[in-house]
């Protein structure tokens, strides 16, 4: 009795997902603290916690049946255990099913009372991923339990789902948390927010029937489906995730052009001076960028605009020509980047352009301390007509006198909460400063309607004049003494070359050992070549200066780390090299390659890998060598790897789906965009209670 009985307190209530987790039975403090941590304060939460994967415990593999990729579920006895040291302790525990099959299970983290309990004889039931070792298969960290010796197994009767869960709280007690929330669930009726009439033809089954059976799945669940995120209840889930995603972005934006913001409207004198300065011509495709921009900049309204263009289009004029139009109009212009390294590049380029024009542009990053940074920060706040820097001009202590253009370089490094963070630097009483968003990641179509809703996008489709494409070779790394002598030609020819190395461990120390090994690799090599090296953990003057030198021709070779994929121009490099290129995805491969070609010089890219190429590997390289078309690309990796990689937003935390996944389901965006608008204009309280339920309070709308 006592498992209904929160249900049977909770009918009275209208909203029972309102409710906090403390209404559950045996959620106490501790517990508390830890679903907080995963963003679970309500029971609604917890209806809307899906699982990333499942499990199937419902069977035994014999150990004959197994491949490496499984994930299984075994039967052995241990055979042999032996404890080993070498580069760090190993607990190795061989298993088998008396029919000479044999199981490696290998734990690099175990207690010794865990190393005693596992002793040649005892019967162990596991479960975990095979993996194809030096001398049989094995598993890593499997989990397991101690089984008598005759006793009867008891396999599940159902697919175990796997949910995102925190330290300290367990599958199986998070999954018994989930459980009792959805005896809370309410009828379908209450539950459902989109109106039956807007999603009639879409063949959706209820809500609340789609949430039971992705927590519960039966026993004759289709596991393929499941594992796709192709059943119909995870559908209808991706459905209402990617329209509350689409009218949390309409929202935000709607509510940001509600607000006011200044006419930057001149006689465009500033602009034409400048124009007139530059040794180039604007090209078409920029020339119309910049009339899109200008016609949203001299309203009264916000403009909220994306401008994206494949490397070396051209962005970084256009984002002159609207910052020049601003400061003729009395207003600031903030420039804000991710890297100190592009924020460099930007700031040496809009000093070179905009100095000679009587204008200062000041700079503003995280490692400026002391006397510089409080002048420049003072100068700033006394109406500097420009100021260009890193996630620093965000910062509580930063103020501007009369900021009206707020320019970010690279959006998919910030995220949204980031770029109206620099925005709300320029609240002065009721007016709002223009949104001018640049990045060189081509995005697709798809990816662009879910993504970017709350923007208007602008394309620079067209690469200036004088541009030869690249051209692209993959070669083994047992050729690696091959493309070193076609350094050496090349530096002979007068022409400069990278050397990018790539890791695949996330981490600035080992990718500077990689760069220092390869450098001292070149340095000894290319004997009569001059060789430089820049990586993320040198001093930002010594980045500075190699990459002066390279770009004067002092050095051949550089050797760098990924640091060199944005911001960097030099004209006569002609040859890039990118080290484990396997390890790299297309739109940072397509970045880096965008380094050499920037000149009148036919250039070459060399992609170096490490056999044996997974298929994954296979077609990115495979899409390299066939285009050097970034929009081609942007589809292929987004079909490759998914929307949050695409984005970057692993590190920012937007656009972090539970169930949607924008490649696989692509083909429901034009119906959320239907469904979305006729929400928005009809339905505004169900739409609201909507985006409540997926994001609650990460939107931002009543402050935008």
């Amino acid at each position: 009795m006592a498992a209904t009985k929160p249900h049977s307190t909770i009918e009275t209530t209208a909203d029972p997902g309102s409710l906090p987790v403390t209404t559950l039975g045996g959620v106490g403090p501790a517990l508390v603290e830890m679903l907080a941590r995963l963003g679970l304060h309500r029971v609604q939460d917890l209806w809307f916690h899906l699982p990333l994967r499942y499990e199937d415990r419902t069977h035994l593999t014999p150990l004959a049946d197994l491949r490496p990729g499984m994930r299984a579920q075994v039967v052995g006895v241990v055979e042999a255990v032996e404890k080993t040291y070498r580069y760090r302790p190993q607990l190795k525990v061989a298993i088998g099913d008396g029919v000479m099959q044999t199981l490696l299970l290998r734990f690099f983290h175990f207690n010794r009372a865990q190393a005693e309990q596992l002793r040649q004889g005892i019967r162990l039931l596991c479960y975990g991923e095979v993996r194809q070792g030096s001398g049989s298969l094995e598993m890593v960290h499997p989990q397991y339990q101690r089984l008598a010796e005759s006793a009867d197994i008891a396999l599940d009767d159902r697919l175990s789902p796997v949910y995102p869960t925190t330290e300290g709280l367990g599958q199986k007690r998070l999954a018994g948390v989930i459980a009792k929330a959805l005896q809370l669930l309410p009828t379908a009726e209450q539950l459902e927010l989109i109106p039956p009439s807007l999603c009639a033809d879409h063949g959706l089954t209820s809500l609340r029937e789609a949430l039971l059976y992705v927590h519960r799945p039966p026993p004759d669940a289709p596991i393929d489906q499941l594992t796709q995120g192709t059943h119909p209840a995870q559908q209808h889930l991706a459905f209402e995730e990617l329209l509350t995603q689409h009218m949390s972005l309409k929202r935000l934006r709607a509510a940001v052009r509600e607000r006011r913001a200044p006419v930057l409207g001149g006689d465009g004198g500033l602009r034409r001076r400048w124009l007139e300065s530059l040794p180039f011509q604007l090209t078409s495709a920029q020339q119309r960028v910049t009339k899109e921009i200008a016609a949203d900049t001299t309203q009264p309204r916000p403009m909220l605009r994306l401008v994206q263009g494949d490397v070396g289009s051209g962005k970084t004029a256009v984002a002159c020509a609207a910052a020049l139009d601003a400061v003729e109009a009395g207003y600031q212009v903030a420039l804000m980047a991710p890297t100190e390294l592009l924020a460099e590049q930007h700031l040496r380029n809009f000093r070179h352009w905009l100095e000679p024009l009587g204008m200062a542009v000041e700079w503003l990053a995280g490692k400026q301390q002391g006397k510089a940074r409080l002048q420049a920060m003072r100068r700033v706040a006394e109406g500097a007509p420009m100021v260009i820097g890193t996630h620093a001009l965000m910062q509580e202590s930063v103020e501007f006198a009369r900021l009206g253009l707020v320019i970010v370089d690279e959006q998919h490094r910030f995220g949204v909460q980031q770029r109206l963070a620099l925005r709300d630097k320029g609240l002065e009483g009721e007016l709002v400063p223009h949104q001018l968003v640049l990045t060189a990641t081509p995005i697709p179509r798809t990816l662009a309607m879910s993504a970017y809703a709350d923007l208007d996008i602008s394309a620079i489709d067209e690469l200036p004049p004088g541009r030869t494409p690249v051209q692209t070779i993959a070669i083994s790394n047992a050729r690696r003494v091959e493309v070193i002598e076609r350094i050496h030609a090349a530096g002979a020819e007068g022409r400069q070359v990278y050397w990018v190395c790539t890791l695949i461990e996330e981490s600035e120390q080992l990718r500077a050992q990689a760069a220092e090994a390869a450098h001292a690799e070149l340095t000894h090599a290319l004997a009569d070549c001059r060789v430089g090296l820049i990586h993320g953990r040198m001093k930002s003057k010594e980045k500075q200066a190699a990459m002066d030198a390279f770009k004067s021709g002092e050095l051949a070779v550089l050797v760098a780390t990924t640091v060199i994929e944005v911001g960097v121009d030099v004209p006569n490099a002609s040859l890039m090299v990118i080290e484990n290129s396997e390890r790299l995805g297309l739109a940072q491969l397509h970045q880096l390659r965008g380094r050499v070609g920037r000149g009148a010089v036919a250039s070459n890219c060399v992609l170096l890998y490490q056999p044996p190429l997974g298929q994954l590997a296979r077609e990115r390289l495979q899409v390299m060598r066939e285009t050097n078309d970034g929009f081609r690309i942007a589809e292929k990796d987004l079909e490759l790897r998914g929307p949050g990689e695409v984005l970057g937003t692993r590190q920012t935390g937007q656009l972090s789906f539970r169930m949607a996944d924008l490649a696989r389901d692509a083909h429901l965006l034009p119906a959320v965009q239907r469904v979305g608008e006729q929400m928005l204009a009809q339905y505004g309280e169900q739409a609201g209670r909507l985006i409540e339920r997926w994001i609650g309070g990460a939107a931002r709308y009543a402050n935008a």
